[in-house]
Formats: structure tokens, sequence, C-alpha cells
């Protein structure tokens, strides 16, 4: 078996295809019609047909025991950008304790989004403030061979991979 990814009712699909792309920047891959498949395998399905799949009278939206979950290597652009949009926050750009800036903030059918910044990037701005590999790996609780794997450059990582899979 294979997970292909999450589905989401909705109520308007040009509407959330629109905010998908304006505001996240994923693209529609596969158009059924009633069911859209994004980029990074998020599938949109109208409420009306889901509801006649589940056979239910009704599909209720925006409950907050699911979210979907992006990181963003550029987190301040990504914020920044933001503004441009009339996002319903779930909270403000946060930081948990490991580091991790992250947002939530609502879809036109109250799904939850959350937006963080990608953990190599949060890595990389510790060892660049000055805190040493050691240091950052008690910050972000996480092994010292991660915080020693994301100050390697992605070549270097890509070439080393190479070599061990025989390549040149």
């Amino acid at each position: 078996m294979k997970m292909k990814g999450p589905m989401l009712a909705v109520a308007d699909m040009d509407k959330s295809v629109a905010f998908y792309e304006d505001v996240l920047g994923l693209h529609v891959v596969m158009d059924f019609g009633a069911n859209k498949t994004l980029t990074g395998g998020l599938a949109l399905q109208t409420a009306e047909t889901y509801r006649e799949f589940i056979g239910a009278d009704a599909v209720s939206c925006g409950g907050n025991s699911f979210e979907l979950y992006f990181e963003e290597d550029d987190f301040d652009a990504f914020t920044d950008r933001l503004k441009r949009f009339d996002i319903q926050y779930v909270h403000p750009v946060i930081e948990h304790a490991w580091g991790q800036r992250v947002v939530r903030f609502y879809d036109p059918d109250q799904h939850i989004i959350e937006v963080g910044e990608n953990m190599k990037a949060v890595c990389r701005r510790f060892l660049e403030s000055g805190l040493t590999p050691e240091q950052v790996a008690a910050r972000m609780d996480v092994p010292i061979r991660y915080v020693t794997a994301c100050r390697r450059p992605a070549a270097a990582v890509m070439h080393r991979r190479n070599k061990r899979r025989g390549g040149n």
C-alpha cells in the first residue's frame, strides 16, 4: 500500500485552486473537474461530489484536528509575501522551543495550513548567529551529526552519495 496524499473537500474549487496557487505556489498537475491534484500530492475534491462519495447529507470543514504542513527555505520572504493576501491567521509567526519559526492560517474552507521554516535553515541560522555546533544541537534537540550535515553544501552531500553508489 502507498499513501498518495491528503484530499480536502472544498466548497468552491476555483477559489481554492487560486488560493493554493497564489499563496503557497502549488500548481494543478491533474484536473478531473470535480477533483484536482496539486503539486506535492494535495488533492482537492468538490464538497458536493464528496458528499455523494461518502453518502452524507453534509460535509463539514474547519475542524482543528488536522493541518497541512509545508516547509519554506526562505521563511522571511514567505511571511512578507503573505501580507499581500487577505489571510485569516490561526496565529502570527511563533518560534517553537527547538527554534523553528512557523505560521498557521486558514484556507478558504477553514482547513489549517502550517508553514514552517525549513529545519536546515533553522540550523544554519543558529550557526550563523555564532552558536557552536554543539550548542545548536542542544538548542534544537537534534544529534550533532544532523547539525554537521546541515553545514555541508548540498553539492558536497550529493557528491558523497554518488560516490557511495559507485558514481563519479
